[in-house]
């Protein structure tokens, strides 16, 4: 036999160990043992050396990825910060192994920028300033002490350093149609706090001109949400004084977007120079990007033709960022867009709109900044497959084509805390609805194990994830909670229903009205295509359905409103909402007016008392499980409760856990290691998958 026919073998039992895997994996690779064989020294990988996988039931297998070794491993990194002066890039840090304390990091030399007594994401709601030299340094407050005072996106003078514009949220009265949102100006050496913009609901990215002469800013008012109806406007600044200099606004003009009776939606702005701004519009039906002319005042589309993907998230949360300029001339920029359910990077030339795909492994890419136009390098807080979310250097060959690119990780790279070879890869998928046809679009994780596989004919157990928002979506990049299901034998099918972004206006759009009903038939839909004989890919009576926050609505209403009550075996509530008239009466001014139905307020009502599954408890047939934090101010514990206890009342089976100092979203590592594991054996046992 030779060397190469050996060789050869070894490749293709590489590539099959993953079906998910369409290459085999290089760590696989790297991994060796030596043999040596009539004095011939032949290295071969020692995952080959494994003795033929067990077959045993899905559902089953033994898995080394534990509860205790995922929950708490992963800090989060939510945002990357660049010092326009330095160059040096920052991120926030969230650590669920310091009760979820979210840091200030210096990213490339990994150091905290803050002390070990300081959390930069807590309701403390003051603005700070920290010496960035200084290893742990203490932040030094910049605004009055007033806990119902909120500040956010803040943008400092090009010139005037001690001068900052925000977004500013005033509670004095906290009650949605009472809270009053505005743009301020902060003097940081005098800590005066004062109201620059005002008139509309919402503000965001106020956002100074490199000279500091301009300011735009993004603004909209209810009902819209910011995605549904916004606009971009623009003042001239001027700027008298010098111990404590004074700033006023003229000739405000709105640049772009809806007037609140049109639909369309605009933001994410910056400036390519002084005289041209960039942004993103929705006006051909997918966000993409804009640009306004100071000089001739004019805005225009940077493509020739509309392209059909989205350059942006939705915007749910104030910081996160697409693109960014990425030469000194302010002609090129890098913009992430989605496609098929992941993110693709693009250069983009700003004048005639030419765009050239980069060569990228990211699946997700937010919080996008210029790091150096110099040298053409923005970074970005990007996710793969099988690596976590890292703070990532891009730099750019221009005046290459294709272009070159190369990737840096800044931040120190976090283990994954479990073989990579045993990673089940994400599969994007569009289903077909019938009768028409119309696209439903999924990501589907098959089961994996490296010591198993399941007996012939039999199909895997599956866990259907809802996402959250509704107005959400689902990302491709590494999910622990992912792999702890399916290296025990479950698939894992997260479903981008109707009304998820990343696919256009209309799919978006979609859900206007329908919010329980047509995501939650979404789900049992795409359940179903799954398990036909069409694909096999999944046992339709041992699928279970879990969701978080809005998702627990659609999860909810899947098993007490749905076309099919029988769709899921069991049920999993996560800080879900149950009692949409409750929620409506809570819920915070951003979402007041959100997803609300049409018709005057007495059919608002009714349509919203006759979609909450709180009153359908006794058509649950299947069990469901609720985890809560009781501190959550957005979906408020009375709403697990008051479902928990009508299913218990109706008879019908249901557990609870409430975790005591947890609110929307579980940060602390004893949290999430027992709703991982409470989770799991709900399922095991009422699937009887577990003796």
């Amino acid at each position: 036999m030779s060397q190469q026919f050996c060789t050869s073998r070894f490749l293709l039992a590489l590539h099959t160990l993953n079906p998910a895997s369409e290459e085999p994996s290089l760590d696989l690779l790297k991994t060796t043992v030596i043999i040596i064989t009539n004095s011939i020294t032949q290295q071969i990988p020692r995952c080959l050396l494994r003795p033929t996988k067990k077959s045993a039931p899905y559902g089953t297998w033994e898995s080394p990825i534990s509860a205790e070794i995922i929950a708490g491993s992963v800090t989060y990194v939510s945002e990357a910060i660049v010092d326009p002066t330095t160059s040096i890039v920052y991120h926030v840090e969230g650590r669920p192994s310091e009760d979820g304390r979210s840091v200030l990091v210096e990213s490339r030399a990994g150091r905290d920028v803050v002390g070990q007594g300081w959390d930069v994401r807590t309701g403390d709601n003051r603005v700070y300033k920290v010496d960035v030299k200084q290893n742990g340094s203490t932040p030094v407050a910049v605004t009055p002490e007033n806990s119902i005072h909120l500040f956010a996106q803040i943008c400092v003078h090009p010139v005037k350093t001690n001068i900052l514009v925000s977004v500013f949220e005033d509670r004095t009265i906290d009650e949605p149609s009472s809270i009053i949102n505005t743009i301020c100006l902060i003097n940081a050496d005098t800590k005066n706090v004062s109201t620059l913009v005002s008139g509309s609901d919402f503000y965001a990215f106020p956002l100074f001109s490199p000279k500091g002469d301009r300011l735009v800013w993004q603004q909209w008012s209810n009902p819209h949400m910011p995605w549904e109806s916004s606009q971009i406007r623009i003042a001239d600044v001027t700027l008298t004084g010098s111990a404590d200099p004074v700033l006023k606004l003229s000739n405000t003009t709105t640049i772009a977007g809806g007037d609140g009776n049109s639909n369309i939606s605009v933001g994410w702005m910056s400036w390519a120079s002084n005289e041209t701004l960039l942004f993103l519009s929705d006006e051909s039906g997918f966000i993409n990007p804009w640009k306004y002319d100071v000089s001739s005042k004019k805005s225009s589309a940077i493509f020739p033709e509309p392209v059909r993907e989205d350059f942006a998230n939705v915007m749910w949360r104030l910081g996160s960022f697409p693109y960014a300029v990425v030469d000194s001339q302010g002609k090129h920029g890098v913009f992430a867009s989605w496609r098929d359910g992941g993110n693709i990077l693009y250069l983009v030339d700003l004048e005639n709109g030419k765009k050239e795909l980069l060569d990228s492994p990211y699946v997700t890419v937010e919080s996008m900044r210029t790091v150096s136009r110099e040298k053409n390098q923005v970074v970005f807080v990007g996710g793969q497959v099988d690596e976590f979310p890292a703070v990532v250097q891009c730099t750019v060959t221009l005046g290459e084509s294709p272009p070159q690119v190369t990737f840096e990780t800044l931040d120190p790279p976090q283990k994954v805390p479990f073989p990579k070879e045993l990673v089940s890869k994400p599969k994007g998928m569009t289903l077909e609805v019938p009768p028409n046809g119309d696209p439903l679009y999924v990501i589907f994780y098959a089961p994996y194990s490296l010591d198993y596989e399941g007996p012939q004919g039999e199909k895997p157990p599956c866990v259907l994830n809802v996402h959250g928002g509704p107005t959400g979506m689902a990302y491709q990049n590494l999910q622990s909670i992912v792999q702890y299901y399916t290296s025990r034998g479950w698939a894992w099918l997260d479903v981008n229903y109707s009304g998820s972004f990343g696919y256009g206006r209309a799919y978006r759009d979609k859900l206007n009205g329908k919010w329980g009903p047509l995501d939650s038939e979404d789900c049992i839909t795409a359940a179903g295509i799954l398990a036909s004989s069409q694909y096999n890919y999944i046992d339709p009576n041992r699928t279970v359905i879990r969701g978080s926050s809005s998702g627990g609505l659609t999860v909810l209403t899947s098993v007490s409103l749905s076309s099919n009550l029988n769709a899921f075996a069991a049920a999993t509530s996560l800080y879900g909402v149950a009692d949409l008239v409750a929620l409506m009466k809570e819920t915070h001014k951003f979402e007041a007016h959100y997803m609300l139905p049409p018709g005057t307020p007495e059919e608002q009502q009714k349509i919203l008392h006759d979609r909450s599954p709180v009153n359908y408890a006794d058509r649950i047939k299947k069990p469901v499980l609720f985890l809560q934090g009781d501190i959550d101010t957005v979906v408020p514990k009375e709403q697990a409760l008051s479902m928990y206890n009508s299913i218990i009342e109706a008879g019908g089976t249901a557990k609870l856990k409430l975790y005591v100092g947890e609110g929307h979203g579980f940060v602390r590592k004893d949290t999430q290691k027992d709703a991982l594991e409470r989770e799991l054996g709900f399922y095991e046992t009422y699937l009887k998958l577990k003796e």
